[in-house]
This record gives C-alpha cells, sequence and structure tokens, in this order.
C-alpha cells in the first residue's frame, strides 16, 4: 500500500430479500436504491464520481453499467467485476485501489445480486467448472454429498471435530448468535431469534450443519462511496470518514491443494495470509478491533475463522464460542448484522453490506445493534475459487 489514505464517506444498501418475494424487482433497481443511499449518505453527487466498480455473479456482461445508468450517465469508466461469493469486496478492493493510487478523487464500489431460489448451480455445463480442481481433491478425502457447497464447508467442520473435539452445539451457537443478531437489523432478510435447541433440530443438511447454520439466497444491493484525503478536506466530510487503514486480498496458494485439509480447500491459508498483511498494514492486531463482520456462509467457516484470522490459536474456537467472546459482552462483536446466515447473502451485495454495517459501528449509527467504544472494525469476505478480501477500518483521525 502506498502513503496515499483512502476513506469511506457514504454507505447504503437495500433490505435483503427472500429471492422473488418483492414482485418487478430488478437488479436495476435494487442498484438504484444501494446507490442512492450511499450518495445522499455521503452529500455527494454522482457527477463527482470518477469510476466506479461494479459487482455480481449471475448477470449478463455488463450489467454493471446498465446498473449504475440508474445514478447517471457520465461517461466515466465502469468495471464489471465477479469474484464468486467476495464479489462485493473485491469491487471495494479495487475502488480503493483507484483512490490510493491518486488515479481519482472518488470512486463508487456497488454490487448486486437477483438470484435464484434454492442451492447455487452451475450457470454453463459444457466446460471445466473453476472448483472443480477443489472439488477432486476433498471427494478424496471426504465423501461427497451435494449440493457442493455444504459439503465443503461442512468437511471442514468435521475434520475441526475429529482434530479439535469441536461438538455439533459449538457450530449451532454460531447460528443461533448470529440468528439473535439480526433481530435488531432491519435490513436483514431473516428477523427471527432461535433457541439452541431449535438450531441443532433443524433439518440436516450436512452434519453438523442444520439448515439454521446455513446462508441463503438472496435478492438485493449495497454500495459505498469512497473518497482521497483532498476530497474529504474539500467536501467537509471528515465528521463521518472511516478511514481503509489496511486492505489485502489473496487468491489460493499451492497449500490450497497440497495439505489435503478440507479447511485449505475452503481458504483457510488465504484467510490467514490477508489478514496477517492486513494487520501489519494497519499496525492493529486482533485484540485492537471491537467489532467483526466475517463470512458465516455456513457456522463451519465462522468457526474456523476465529482461528484463521488470529482471534484465538488453531483448535481454540470453541473456547472462544463457550466464552461468549462474540457477542455483546465479550471481546469481540462477531457479525453484529446477523452475518449472511441470518441477513442473508445475495452474492454480490455481500461485501459492501458488511462495509456498511462496520461504517455504521464506527460512527455510532447501528442503533440497537450499536456496539460501545467502537474505534477499529475488521471485515472478511471469500469467495471459493478463489479470492480472500481482509479490509481494517478506524474512524478518520487528523
Amino acid at each position: 500500500m502506498s502513503s496515499s489514505r483512502v476513506f469511506v464517506v457514504g454507505v447504503g444498501m437495500t433490505k435483503f430479500e427472500k429471492p422473488g418475494r418483492r414482485e418487478g424487482w430488478d437488479y436495476p433497481d435494487m442498484a438504484r436504491e444501494a446507490g442512492t443511499n450511499a450518495l445522499n449518505d455521503a452529500g455527494v453527487d454522482y457527477g463527482e464520481v470518477e469510476q466506479a466498480y461494479v459487482g455480481y455473479v449471475y448477470g449478463e456482461s455488463t450489467s454493471g453499467q446498465r446498473a449504475v445508468y440508474e445514478l447517471g450517465m457520465t461517461g466515466i469508466p465502469v468495471v464489471n467485476v465477479n469474484n464468486n461469493c467476495s464479489t462485493g469486496s473485491t469491487a471495494l478492493f479495487l475502488a480503493a485501489q483507484a483512490v490510493r493510487s491518486g488515479t481519482v478523487d472518488c470512486a463508487l464500489a456497488l454490487g448486486f445480486e437477483k438470484m435464484q431460489p434454492g442451492s447455487l448451480g452451475a450457470t454453463f455445463t459444457d466446460r471445466e467448472q473453476p472448483m472443480l480442481k477443489h472439488m477432486d481433491l476433498l471427494a478424496q478425502i471426504s465423501e461427497v454429498r451435494f449440493p457442493p457447497a455444504p459439503w465443503m464447508f461442512g468437511a471442514a467442520g468435521r475434520e475441526h471435530m475429529e482434530e479439535h473435539g469441536s461438538k455439533p452445539e459449538h457450530f449451532a451457537k454460531i447460528g443461533e448468535k448470529n440468528h439473535r443478531h439480526s433481530v435488531n437489523n432491519p435490513y436483514a432478510q431473516f428477523q427471527d431469534e432461535f433457541t439452541l435447541d431449535e438450531i441443532l433440530d433443524a433439518p440436516m443438511i450436512y452434519e453438523p450443519l442444520t439448515k439454521l447454520q446455513c446462508s441463503p439466497t438472496s435478492d438485493g444491493s449495497g454500495a459505498a462511496i469512497l473518497a482521497s484525503e483532498d476530497f474529504v478536506e474539500q467536501h467537509d466530510l471528515a465528521d463521518q470518514a472511516i478511514e481503509i487503514v489496511g486492505q489485502a486480498m489473496t487468491t489460493d496458494f499451492e497449500s490450497s491443494f497440497e495439505t489435503r485439509k478440507a479447511k485449505d480447500v475452503i481458504g483457510y491459508d488465504m484467510n490467514v495470509k490477508a489478514s496477517q498483511a492486513v494487520y501489519e498494514q494497519a499496525e492493529l492486531a486482533p485484540g485492537d478491533f471491537q467489532v467483526i463482520e466475517l463470512h458465516d456462509c455456513f457456522s463451519a467457516n465462522e468457526l474456523l475463522l476465529y482461528e484463521a484470522l488470529g482471534l484465538t490459536e488453531e483448535g481454540g474456537a470453541p473456547d472462544l464460542i463457550d466464552a461468549g467472546d462474540n457477542t455483546y459482552g465479550g471481546k469481540w462483536v462477531i457479525n453484529p448484522s446477523g452475518g449472511l446466515i441470518s441477513k442473508g447473502h445475495p452474492l454480490g451485495a455481500t461485501g459492501l453490506a458488511q462495509c456498511a454495517e462496520l461504517n455504521w459501528q464506527l460512527r455510532g449509527q447501528a442503533d440497537d445493534r450499536q456496539v460501545d467504544d467502537v474505534d477499529a472494525c475488521l471485515q472478511h469476505n471469500i469467495g471459493l475459487g478463489g479470492a480472500a478480501v481482509v479490509t481494517a477500518y478506524r474512524r478518520a483521525v487528523n
């Protein structure tokens, strides 16, 4: 990273919805709502945005242009981004790079998704699937089950149980926590609280993962306005500007395929390397953050991330969970939004919804979800195939 500073000055999102629930709600409508909210939050006119990075997974080419045309048609470069479940944070990463490099003073990162109900499936079946290499390896060390996503993450959860003694209750406690957190999030797809027994007794998807520990498909959009230090000063935005003090993106290392570990197939090593780079850039340690939004596509992934992000030593996640150090009153409040499990997971929007939540927390604007005395926040977002993006935020300081 160069010495140039990058700030988030506006965020916005839609409520995340079950696919098709809002009749006639197409991706341009979602993008207009989230983008307008972010621009209004920043007090910035779309005409001041110099580049846009627009993420989505399921859509035709140049859907990004069609989406931002709802905000204006000013001829700026619009880059379409697709990085599986980390698409939104990849758009954020690229927008931040553009500002940090001095190429632009103001950039838009926007993500959206219009999904089909049910499990994710392949769109093109006449060519190599991008995760076939991952799945072939996992099939050698774990029984094959479909759909692929819960199998892949569930296998990593089982591996943790065998190696470190975690129990089904530890994974279920994560689901219980995230559903409980989402009760206070008006943007969440689900706002229902469940007991631990209800989580455990829900239909089994892939042991130890029950349905209430799995993220749903969702429709929705998120957006962020990123700006340089000069832009913040010129527009008198210091009071709401949140600085990106560390950011890193990694893709698969050879270890993803050489260790013969289920956890590395789903990106454990990517997560470790990205988070370590961010801690070094930000000059912060895991204990310096108060709030973390991380990629709980399944409760097994959240448990593994406690260790990959350095919140505890390898094998220490069950103790962290039992101590309540992942919720209000503990060491960290993790996924106060409800996370992907309860807030929902429109793939292209997820990373930007995480960004919005953390900016609200740092500004003290998270309403009933607000954590006390928030100074620094951490974001983690991953897409298999693969890309992990980790971002550290702090309130702007002179």
